[in-house]
């Protein structure tokens, strides 16, 4: 990749391999040597077509899956073979994650969920009911926030999602195909959203999508195809 190399590396996905085992006689490869670099502070999309390896990809990233062999370091931190306990923290205290099916408790408002993180980090409640307000307030669901999940659109609860991925202050946000169950307007609204959190907050955000009208959005596009990557604008 032609990356000046003064350049600090926030994110270091090198030789990542996997394959899932549906039994002991077959293995189905998901991803094969999948390496790039990735700058603090950047807006970037996973693209490719469903069962390109996507959603395989920004797991092993985010520490819910393992790779069979290969790396991940986030600033300056190796994560790839951490204890599951080890890895537990760091998903809490520096990566958040916007999943397509929304993951929101139910028995929770769209408040309470939003400080869910920030209150196992052991933040102060005033705090939390503070920056709770604010990312609602730059997402536009300031006035949801004592309604449940059930009580939501599709589009609202993702945007409660979005919310919570990030008021917590991680250095990564994961969001895997975060309009997938949203309409074209919901969706690019939702995106012009998370690329409005960016910029604010500075957080690295990192999207899959195989939406056209979603990844022209992104100031960076990595393409997998069966598994490999065959595209990435910065190089």
């Amino acid at each position: 990749m032609k990356y000046d190399k003064n350049m600090k590396v926030f994110l270091a996905v090198r030789h990542i391999d996997k394959s899932f085992h549906p039994d002991k006689n077959v293995s189905v490869p998901a991803l094969s040597d999948v390496s790039f670099l990735v700058e603090k502070g950047e807006f970037m999309v996973i693209s490719g077509p469903s069962g390109s390896g996507k959603t395989t990809l920004l797991n092993i990233i985010g520490g819910l899956d393992s790779p069979d062999s290969g790396e991940v370091v986030l600033d300056g931190q190796q994560l790839t073979g951490l204890t599951e306990r080890r890895m537990s923290r760091v998903r809490r205290d520096h990566i958040g994650f916007v999943f397509q099916a929304y993951n929101l408790l139910p028995v929770l408002t769209a408040r309470e969920n939003i400080e869910y993180v920030m209150r196992l980090q052991g933040t102060e409640r005033k705090k939390c009911e503070e920056k709770s307000r604010e990312i609602a307030e730059k997402l536009g669901i300031d006035t949801l926030l004592y309604k449940l999940p059930h009580q939501l659109s599709g589009g609202q609860q993702q945007r409660v999602a979005v919310a919570r991925a990030v008021a917590a202050g991680p250095k990564l946000v994961l969001a895997d195909e975060p309009t997938a169950n949203l309409d074209s307007k919901t969706a690019a609204a939702l995106i012009d959203m998370m690329q409005q959190l960016n910029r604010e907050e500075g957080v690295t955000i990192i999207f899959s999508s195989h939406d056209p009208m979603v990844i022209e959005k992104a100031r960076r596009s990595v393409v997998l195809k069966d598994g490999k990557l065959v595209a990435d604008s910065a190089v």
